[in-house]
């Protein structure tokens, strides 16, 4: 499947030019109560803010095991030796630091869909990378299409809000989404273990598999989240429908085609066939798939949705 279907929803790219266009502080407030929460334990670079129950050293007491051979004598506690005439070493919590790398297709297919695929799936990055940088975790931002890579690396805390809000404002559509490419510069960019979030529609001509398969496994918790327009899903019902010229966003392919019934009920059973497969494939490499209609209020998505798959607490 490619960006063929993504031409029929109408183009109503919105109008953004400040950072409260992106996120309001109404939904900042509620968004100060979230994390983002990984579903592995991860290994930091540094010592950070994310708590892990791996043992170290650290301020927290755990719990005790018993001494073996080689431990370091340093955390023996020698008040259970006095009583007990035995070795326990004491365990700590160690605090880790967590990285959120966020993944934006700029893609021009992305370029279309009422409300529009692309300013929803900034807002949604806005959102997640803040919920990222108030809790101290690492923020990443990459971005691909039209033959480029574009990045905002190493954010942390919320004084980069204004700039990881200028960046995504800066963001533009163009070309083909070069999918694959942008997925190997992310597994191979070094940014650490930790949380990695791709928005896109996954409406790629040359298929999602190789660029999923080189962050798969990786180090990585992958979430996949598939942004469709609510005319793509259901063209029928918002009205696209009559005699179509329909113009792949991304390789300029014409056809015209009669959207009668049975044309959009075989359209309709292609999407979801497309969808179960990139659902099924990504179920068998541990990634987290959901499909997110742009109609959707943020505030559920967030508040609700990805509360429910594990990604925020």
């Amino acid at each position: 499947m490619s960006g063929l279907a993504a031409s029929a929803a109408a183009t109503s790219k919105g109008r953004f030019d400040k950072i409260d266009d992106l996120i309001d502080s109404r939904l900042m407030a509620r968004l100060d109560r979230l994390d983002v929460v990984s579903r592995k334990i991860f290994t930091g670079k540094i010592q950070g803010e994310r708590r892990s129950r791996r043992r170290g050293q650290s301020v927290e007491f755990a719990d005790f095991r018993n001494y073996s051979p080689g431990d370091d004598l340093r955390f023996v506690d020698w008040n259970i030796y006095a009583r007990l005439d035995r070795l326990f070493l004491k365990l700590f919590l160690e605090e880790e630091d967590l990285s959120m790398v966020i993944a934006l297709d700029m893609s021009q297919s992305m370029d279309g869909g009422d409300p529009n695929k692309f300013d929803y799936c900034r807002r949604l990055a806005m959102a997640l990378g803040y919920i990222g940088l108030v809790n101290n975790n690492r923020v990443s931002l990459f971005g691909f299409g039209g033959g480029r890579i574009e990045r905002l690396t190493g954010l942390r805390g919320r004084r980069r809000t204004r700039e990881m809000g200028r960046w995504l404002l800066d963001r533009k559509t163009d070309g083909d989404a070069g999918f694959a490419d942008g997925m190997r510069a992310i597994a191979l960019g070094g940014q650490g273990r930790g949380v990695l979030l791709v928005l896109s529609d996954f409406l790629f001509p040359d298929g999602y598999e190789k660029g999923l398969t080189y962050v798969a496994g990786r180090g990585f918790d992958v979430y996949a989240l598939q942004l469709l327009a609510p005319q793509e899903i259901d063209p029928a019902r918002h009205g696209v429908t009559g005699d179509l010229r329909l113009i792949d966003s991304e390789t300029a392919e014409e056809v015209e085609v009669t959207a009668s019934t049975s044309v959009v009920a075989k359209y309709k059973e292609s999407l979801e066939r497309y969808v179960g497969s990139l659902r099924e494939f990504s179920v068998r490499r541990n990634i987290s798939h959901q499909v997110v209609e742009t109609s959707l209020d943020l505030d559920t998505l967030l508040l609700d949705y990805l509360r429910k798959r594990g990604l925020l607490a």
